[in-house]
């Protein structure tokens, strides 16, 4: 779990059309700062001295400043000037967006809960389709468009390694669109305040060879493995017969329930609770035993087991890859 949410490391076509523009606000911004934080210097050095006891010079307020005038004039316009830079700037970059071919995309449809992501396949027939949650697999070099929605309050995705921020707002459909060119792991994050645990709500884009991503998606598409030994049947027993039914699905058994993340492989992903905390046998217990210890205000509830039941129910989670 090494990925950064770094805003410099531009690591697609849409990212890096951005980092640009960025380049050029900063730099024009800082030129400008500059230029004025020199105007101040230089009128406070040439600024005339005076004491309390000074009279007053009244000679200059009717007279005539047209230095001064052209001076101000000069910079207004200027300053116009760099505004229209910018507003050009910002237009180019829209546009270079925009043209990004979608041709042969990889399409996936993500909604956004209190406080985790459900991704959505969509590519090929009905049957083809697969759900995981809060980590998305692309391959390197072929576009994505990613349909968003939002499930309960307005959400913000931005994954800035890949694109920029698009809102997730309930009712309604936005799209993003974004390519990975070069293979990595890039993190995710809710922008937009949705309650108590946002910071808490992060996501990974794992860019992979479209090979490694094929075997991937074939092992998504696959029912649950059933559990080879006693003590993974035991925890499979625990969880069908648990609350864990209620909320999550695993497919392949009975629990088939959309209000929590689907678990069908969650052993294959790299985080637990939206990149909370690593996806490891002793985060994964003490999540299990006590989830609001761990992310407050989460609608997980506690599971109460004996050691040995929550050993079982670990080891069978261990086995969904």
């Amino acid at each position: 779990m090494n990925a950064l949410h770094d805003v410099f490391d531009a690591a697609g076509v849409q990212a890096a059309q951005i980092l640009g523009l960025w380049h050029v606000f900063v730099w024009t911004c800082t030129a400008v700062f500059t230029a004025i934080l020199l105007v101040l210097i230089v009128a406070l050095w040439r600024a005339p001295r005076s004491s309390g006891e000074t009279p007053p010079d009244l000679a200059s307020v009717d007279a005539p400043e047209p230095g001064p005038r052209r001076s101000v004039t000069t910079a207004a316009i200027a300053s116009a000037l760099g505004l229209v830079a910018l507003v050009v700037a910002s237009v180019f970059t829209d546009r270079a967006l925009a043209r990004m071919s979608l041709v042969d995309a990889v399409n996936i449809e993500v909604t956004a809960h209190q406080w985790w992501w459900t991704a959505r396949y969509l590519n090929g027939p009905v049957s083809d389709s697969f759900v995981t949650a809060n980590e998305i697999h692309v391959p390197v070099g072929k576009p994505v468009i990613v349909t968003l929605k939002a499930d309960d309050v307005i959400h913000s995705l931005w994954v800035p390694s890949l694109a920029g921020k698009k809102d997730l707002i309930p009712g309604r459909t936005s799209k993003m669109h974004f390519r990975a060119d070069q293979a990595g792991v890039y993190r995710g994050q809710c922008a937009e305040f949705c309650g108590y645990q946002h910071a808490l709500m992060g996501l990974l884009v794992i860019a992979q060879p479209q090979a490694q991503f094929d075997a991937w998606a074939a092992a998504q598409r696959k029912p649950a493995p059933e559990p080879a030994d006693a003590r993974a049947i035991r925890g499979r027993d625990l969880f069908l017969s648990q609350s864990c039914a209620m909320c999550h699905a695993v497919q392949g058994t009975l629990a088939n329930a959309q209000r929590a993340p689907d678990l069908t492989h969650v052993a294959s992903r790299q985080t637990l609770a939206s990149g909370t905390l690593p996806n490891t046998p002793s985060d994964l217990a003490a999540w299990i035993a006590d989830p609001q210890k761990i992310k407050p205000g989460t609608n997980m509830p506690a599971t109460q087991l004996s050691s040995e039941d929550l050993a079982a129910l670990v080891a069978y989670l261990g086995t969904l890859k």
